[in-house]
C-alpha cells in the first residue's frame, strides 16, 4: 500500500498534548478506513502538524482524520518512507522517554536543506586521478556531515542532497567543506575545479507534489544561478542570526540573498524553465516577459548572476545541452535544436568556446 504525508496548519492555541490526543483518536478508528498512522511531526513554534500514514488512497485519509476529529489535512503528498527516513530521522514514533500513557511527540518537521554540486563531468580527470579526486572529496565531505549532523538524502560523485535540524550546523559545515576543499584537490587542478553550495530551509509538505519540493528546488537554483561558492537563502539567514546571537553571516565568505532578490531569482527561473528552449527567445523579449525594463532587468541579472542577459541565455542553454549529451540518445542536431540553438554550427562554436571540446568529441569520449 503506498505510503503519504500530510500537512495541518493548526490553531495558535493546539498544544503537543493536543496533538498526541488526534493521533491517538486516528489510531483508534483507522482500521475502518484500511490506514496505519505510523507516526507524525509536530512543531509547536509554527504550528504545523505532519502525519505519516499507510492508506488505499488520499480519500482514505481524510475521511479517517474527518470521522475521529474533524482535523482535514491541508495537503496530502505520496511519499517514499526511505527518503522520508532520510530527510527526517525516522519513520516510526520515537521511544516514550517519559514512559507516560499519552506519547506526547514535539518534534519539528523543519529542516534545512544543503545542495552541493562541484564541477561538472566536462572538467573531470583521467579516470584514475578522478576517481581518487572523488573519493578523497567524499570522505572529506562525509566527515564533515557527520561532525554537524548532516543527513545524505542522495549523492554521487558532483552532487550531495543533505538535510539539517539545526541552521547553526549547517552554516558551520558548508564553511567546513569549502575550507577543507583545497586540501583534496591537487593544486594543478584547482582552477577548473569549484564547488558551489546553498542552503535553504522549510517543510516536508508545502504547495508542491514531492517532499521538501519548494526548498530543494530554491537551494538548487541558488547554486546554479547565484554569483557567489556559499549561498543562503534569506530565511537561513535570519534563522543563524536569531540562534546566534553575537554572530552575524560574514558576507566576505557567504553571499545571504535578501527578499528581493530571492523573489527575483524565483520569477527569473520560474520564466526561464518555461521558454529556454525556444528559437523565439532571445536578450530582446527577456527583461519584456519579466515585466521590467532592459536596464533595470540588466542590473538585476548582473548583480545576481554576474552575467549580460545574452551570457545567461546561453551559459543556461549550454547547461541543458550538456546534460541532454551526457544521456546519450540524441545527435548533435537534435540536441542543438533541443536547446534553442538556431544551427547546429553554432551550439558547436559556443560549446567549444565554454568547455574546450567539440560535442561531438564529448560524445565519443563518453560513450562508456
Amino acid at each position: 500500500m503506498p505510503i503519504y504525508m500530510d500537512r495541518h496548519d493548526v490553531s495558535e492555541t493546539v498544544t503537543a498534548e493536543n496533538v498526541a490526543q488526534l493521533h491517538q483518536a486516528d489510531l483508534k478508528i483507522q482500521d475502518k478506513y484500511k490506514c496505519r498512522g505510523l507516526t507524525y511531526w509536530f512543531d509547536e513554534k509554527r504550528k504545523t502538524a505532519f502525519c505519516l500514514i499507510e492508506a488505499p488512497n488520499k480519500e482514505a485519509i481524510k475521511k479517517m482524520h474527518d470521522h475521529a476529529h474533524g482535523e482535514v489535512p491541508h495537503k496530502i503528498i505520496e511519499v517514499d518512507s526511505k527518503i522520508v527516513e532520510s530527510f527526517l530521522g525516522r519513520i516510526e514514533d520515537p521511544v516514550n522517554a517519559q514512559n507516560t500513557k499519552l506519547n506526547i511527540i514535539n518534534d519539528p518537521a523543519f529542516r534545512v536543506i544543503m545542495v552541493l554540486k562541484s564541477s561538472s563531468y566536462i572538467d573531470r580527470l583521467e579516470a584514475n586521478q578522478f576517481n581518487l579526486f572523488a573519493q578523497k572529496f567524499h570522505n572529506s565531505v562525509l566527515k564533515s556531515l557527520k561532525h554537524f549532523k548532516g543527513s545524505i538524502v542522495k549523492c554521487d560523485s558532483n552532487y550531495y542532497l543533505v538535510s539539517f535540524k539545526s541552521v547553526s550546523n549547517a552554516v558551520s559545515c558548508i564553511l567546513k567543506i569549502q575550507s577543507n576543499f583545497k586540501y583534496v584537490t591537487p593544486k594543478f587542478d584547482l582552477k577548473n575545479r569549484k564547488i558551489k553550495i546553498a542552503l535553504s530551509a522549510g517543510v516536508p509538505v508545502s504547495d508542491e507534489k514531492k517532499l521538501f519540493e519548494e526548498a530543494i528546488v530554491l537551494a538548487t537554483r541558488m547554486c546554479d544561478i547565484v554569483n557567489a561558492q556559499l549561498i543562503i537563502s534569506n530565511e537561513v539567514k535570519v534563522l543563524y542570526e536569531s540562534e546566534n546571537r553575537n554572530l552575524i553571516i560574514d558576507h566576505k565568505l557567504i553571499k545571504a540573498l535578501n527578499p528581493a532578490e530571492e523573489s527575483f531569482l524565483i520569477k527569473l527561473m520560474n520564466y526561464v524553465e518555461q521558454v529556454w528552449n525556444a528559437s523565439s527567445f532571445n536578450v530582446h523579449n527577456f527583461s519584456s516577459g519579466l515585466g521590467y525594463s532592459k536596464s533595470q532587468f540588466y542590473r538585476k541579472l548582473m548583480k545576481l548572476t554576474g552575467m549580460s542577459p545574452n551570457n545567461f541565455i546561453r551559459e543556461f542553454r549550454l547547461h541543458k545541452a550538456l546534460e541532454l549529451l551526457h544521456k546519450q540518445n540524441r545527435n548533435i542536431s537534435e540536441i542543438a535544436y533541443e536547446s534553442g540553438f538556431n544551427s547546429p554550427a553554432y551550439f558547436s562554436k559556443c560549446f567549444m568556446e565554454k568547455y574546450g571540446i567539440l560535442p561531438s568529441k564529448f560524445i565519443q569520449q563518453h560513450k562508456n
